[in-house]
């Protein structure tokens, strides 16, 4: 049974169509990557599955049931805008935040120490927002989505302003939290996290999915003509009529080769030019099929 699940949903504002008819489904135990450009549709598909918004048409379900607001209970939710009291005490928001969600006090205070102690901020508890930087923020809305234990955690953006240590102790949590067997959606720009840590993907392009389905089996639809070479000397090979298309990072060159290119052909080339250090054909990246999807149509 799905943990959420949307179908058909369709949303507009105004003229605007946010969301075209969109169906996904989400299972307990998955990481759930919702992607697309600016405006795709994203945050407008989250805030749906959150009944901040009804959709126009289709329909919600949550835990295998309509939607309906006693389920919210059972979901977390990480918006992307900080929603933090800049003058109070880390640890009384972190109360509130779990008195909202039924926690008594005392529990609610034990939750978040916990969680502070397993995020490394224990030390900023009795901080105020304002003395935290924008990542030590973001972790603290971290914690307050998390406390309630939620089945569902939805997340929009949840690696902004974190730098690579914090990242990387955010996607660890995460993936504890999934083989806990929650059920985990999140949308963000982050193509590197997507491919290191989502089961499943939706691409979302101007309210429509475009591209959907299991990561791994998205990647394998798609030729194996990236090569990845590690070389000193001679960058000629590089001009290759092989070559589709080169970037040579100080001898880390990326390279795309042209439909039914010749990798070994290449290989012959570089070699005569320069010492080889690593020559590797590869896949595309999940960011790579992203900007081909969407015709560049990509903000930063």
């Amino acid at each position: 049974m799905p943990v959420v699940e949307l179908a058909q949903v369709t949303k507009a504002y105004e003229s605007k169509v946010a969301v075209d008819h969109l169906s996904l489904s989400i299972e307990a135990g998955q990481m759930f990557g919702l992607l697309g450009p600016n405006g795709a549709g994203k945050t407008s598909s989250i805030r749906m599955m959150m009944g901040i918004t009804l959709p126009d048409t289709g329909s919600i379900t949550l835990f295998g049931k309509p939607f309906e607001r006693a389920s919210l209970k059972r979901v977390g939710y990480l918006p992307e805008e900080r929603g933090l009291y800049k003058k109070m005490k880390v640890i009384e928001q972190l109360i509130f935040f779990g008195e909202l969600h039924g926690l008594h006090a005392a529990e609610a205070r034990s939750r978040a120490t916990d969680w502070a102690r397993r995020l490394d901020i224990d030390e900023s508890l009795h901080k105020k927002t304002e003395e935290l930087s924008k990542g030590m923020q973001q972790k603290i809305q971290f914690i307050g989505s998390l406390l309630h234990d939620p089945a569902l955690i939805i997340m929009d953006e949840p690696f902004s302003g974190l730098d690579p240590v914090n990242a990387k102790l955010l996607e660890q949590t995460l993936l504890t939290l999934k083989d806990q067997g929650k059920a985990i959606v999140f949308s963000t720009h982050r193509m590197d996290q997507v491919e290191k840590l989502c089961d499943s993907i939706c691409l979302i392009d101007r309210g429509q999915a475009v591209l959907a389905g299991k990561v791994r089996e998205i990647k394998s639809r798609y030729e194996r003509n990236h090569v990845i070479v590690e070389f000193e000397g001679s960058d000629a090979f590089l001009q290759s009529a092989e070559v589709a298309e080169a970037k040579n990072f100080s001898g880390h060159a990326e390279i795309r080769l042209k439909p039914h290119g010749n990798a070994q052909k290449l290989l012959r080339e570089a070699s005569a030019g320069a010492t080889i250090y690593r020559f590797e054909l590869v896949e595309p990246s999940l960011e790579e099929i992203f900007i081909q999807t969407v015709g560049g149509k990509v903000d930063a």
